[in-house]
């Protein structure tokens, strides 16, 4: 039986190759443990409650803040492939031999490189809100980014409002709402990311988005892709682009949801994510 809830699991460190890294573990511990991978300037508060806790009620969940971000040592990478070389290492310093990969975003990005560097590591993978290398407009996305984040300024708004969710009745409810538990852990909470490491994440997600396209026929997992129909960030026709070029994959996209469509339909979000990881 899960134990805890997201709110107040305790946070954990571990020494990965002279770095220390900060991690959350919750759920049951049996089966194939799922590794979330968050996105650009998130730290592990940055990860929804509801589907970390929802994940947890059958698997045993772990997020992270990698190289750079919140609570763990070092310097972020300059590109996606030594931050997918981080994660892998941080992967085997928890023991674990295989695993199932939860990514959104640029935690998508890490995920496919993952599944390219390592196959044998992974067992099955969730991307969601991501694309492929070199794919439409993801070299846009620093742009995008710093216009979110002036026009939060402005308005007093987090820059997630703009940048995950649509700004009609729906969108802005489910901002809300999003938002609203992110705030639910009160104690122990991560530490900020440095202006200098986000700055560094967004040079290797526009490396990423002029980078050559990669075989993704290579990838042999099953892998759910995962959207909503009106992202902005990473448009959401690299979505079909992905599902098209892997395999043994599984296509949803959100109707009226942006960037955030997995936190804006997260109750469904969740159930199909249960029912991917037990087939």
């Amino acid at each position: 039986m899960q134990s805890t809830i997201y709110q107040n699991v305790p946070t954990q460190t571990i020494d990965v190759q002279g770095t220390k890294f900060v991690y959350r573990k919750l759920g049951t511990n049996t089966g194939v443990p799922v590794i979330f991978l968050n996105h650009l300037a998130a730290t592990m508060d940055n990860c929804d409650p509801r589907i970390m806790d929802g994940i947890a009620s059958h698997y045993q969940i772990i997020c992270f803040d990698n190289r750079g971000v919140g609570g763990t040592e070092g310097k972020t990478p300059k590109t996606i492939a030594e931050m997918a070389k981080d994660a892998r290492a941080f992967i085997h310093a928890l023991g674990y031999e295989k695993v199932d990969l939860v990514g959104f975003s640029l935690g998508g990005f890490i995920s496919q490189e993952i599944l390219l560097q390592e196959p044998a590591l992974v067992r099955k993978a969730i991307i969601a809100g991501t694309g492929p290398a070199g794919g439409e407009g993801i070299k846009n996305v620093t742009r995008i980014t710093y216009l979110d984040i002036f026009r939060g300024l402005l308005t007093f708004k987090d820059a997630k409002t703009y940048l995950f969710f649509n700004r009609n009745k729906n969108g802005k409810k489910s901002a809300k709402e999003f938002l609203s538990r992110l705030e639910e852990r009160k104690e122990n909470r991560d530490k900020k990311m440095k202006v200098s490491n986000f700055q560094r994440q967004l040079k290797a997600i526009h490396a990423w988005g002029l980078q050559s396209s990669q075989d993704l026929s290579v990838i042999k997992q099953p892998v759910l892709v995962v959207n909503g129909d009106n992202d902005r960030m990473v448009p959401s026709s690299n979505t079909e682009d992905l599902s098209k070029r892997i395999q043994n994959s599984e296509l949803i996209i959100y109707k009226d949801a942006g960037h955030g469509g997995i936190f804006q339909y997260h109750e469904e979000f969740v159930k199909k994510a249960l029912e991917f990881l037990a087939q």
